[in-house]
């Protein structure tokens, strides 16, 4: 079935196609969709459909509402605001996913708005044993919140929990914002990335926080003009660019400033990594700038030799290319002594790598020793204070 009218958009953004048609332009005459007007049942239990035949907003009040995978696709003639005032709940297990590979998703749409203070819960807890994917670095369960090609467009006041995969995935979007965005799963949940950017540019983080089993905020291929600010992150991976040049025809990574952000209790702080016997690739103009660590793992890295359960030829260097990166005013603690990591690649080492005013203390319980250092295959400009000694 063909989804692409704005008008199925709405039958969508009530959670699905069925139909309650003629009496839903008459009750809707000052542009607002209260799905209980025409249906939607918030018990938790039931599974709810709406469908009108015009555009405006669409208000989720209150309640519980079951849902299986929607799609809400455009093109509009006209701005779509959806309010979530509820929370909306994917269904437990895999079973009753039509699509086990997306539970949510938002495409073709421009000068959207999704708003609200509800919550979307991909009840992940019931997913994860089932498929042992904290095991299988190659097990995929449903994203939870897909958004596909939205233009200047912005996302506001809602939360995801317990995603069963990630649980926001942006692909091919431009101009978008992610403004108080709370996102929370369990930090032994597996692959549960907290935003992931493939392919897209002019993407805004602010003022959000991330606690999950994952990435708090990942940049595949493609993604350029990023700003990632005012973020609280942890439990997690951290911040991080790639994994690249594992596949084919990847994009460059290009822009990505991550500002006025702390990390507490992650496995890593911000972190740059790419394949060794990679494909061909570019990854340039990143700063990391003004951000606290609160017992962090790794709290710098760039990682030129990733290679997760031995899964590449280690002896074979990357072929990405690494350059324009600064480092300034990265302070806090490390659990780890090697506080800043920078493995570059021995084929085609980074180039124009700053490191400014960096003041990280070992806080683990093995060594009372100071904080350390290690580097390899780059030439670092450094500015200002080095705690630890950086690249000496």
């Amino acid at each position: 079935m063909d989804y692409s009218s704005c008008s199925q958009l709405l039958v969508l953004a009530i959670l699905v196609l069925f139909s309650l048609a003629q009496n839903i332009i008459n009750a809707a005459s000052n542009g607002v969709f209260n799905v209980i007007d025409f249906g939607a049942i918030a018990d938790g239990i039931r599974d709810n459909t709406c469908y009108w035949n015009t555009y405006s907003t669409v208000l989720v009040p209150p309640g519980k509402y079951l849902v299986t995978s929607v799609v809400f696709k455009g093109p509009c003639k006209a701005p779509i605001s959806f309010q979530l005032q509820g929370l909306i709940l994917a269904p437990p297990g895999l079973s009753k996913l039509a699509d086990k590979e997306s539970w949510i998703t938002f495409e073709s749409l421009r000068s959207f708005t999704l708003t609200g203070g509800g919550t979307f819960h991909g009840q992940g807890r019931t997913a994860w044993p089932e498929n042992q994917c904290h095991k299988n670095s190659n097990c995929q369960l449903p994203i939870s919140i897909r958004f596909n090609k939205l233009n200047d467009s912005t996302i506001t006041g809602v939360q995801s929990v317990d995603s069963k995969f990630f649980h926001i995935n942006i692909l091919g979007c431009y101009n978008l914002k992610l403004n108080k965005i709370n996102i929370s799963a369990p930090d032994d949940s597996p692959n549960t990335d907290g935003i992931h950017i493939g392919r897209s540019n002019g993407i805004e983080i602010s003022n959000s926080i991330i606690a999950t089993g994952d990435d708090c905020v990942s940049l595949g291929d493609g993604s350029q003009n990023v700003l990632v600010s005012d973020v609280s992150c942890g439990p997690g991976h951290g911040i991080s660019v790639g994994s690249l040049g594992k596949y084919k025809k990847e994009e460059d990574v290009v822009g990505l400033t991550v500002i006025n952000c702390t990390f507490t209790g992650t496995s890593n702080g911000v972190r740059i990594k790419t394949w060794p016997d990679s494909e061909d690739g570019k990854a340039f103009n990143f700063t990391f700038e003004d951000l606290f660590m609160n017992n962090v793992e790794n709290p710098i890295v760039i990682d030129q030799e990733y290679c997760p359960h031995n899964q590449c030829n280690i002896k074979v260097p990357s072929r990405v290319k690494i350059s324009n990166v600064r480092f300034r005013n990265i302070r806090g603690t490390s659990l780890t002594k090697e506080a800043v990591r920078i493995v570059c690649s021995k084929e085609i080492p980074c180039q124009n790598v700053e490191i400014g005013d960096i003041n990280l203390v070992y806080n683990g319980i093995d060594d009372k020793g100071p904080a350390i250092s290690s580097c390899s295959n780059v030439k670092p400009t450094l500015v200002g204070k080095q705690i630890p000694a950086t690249c000496v």
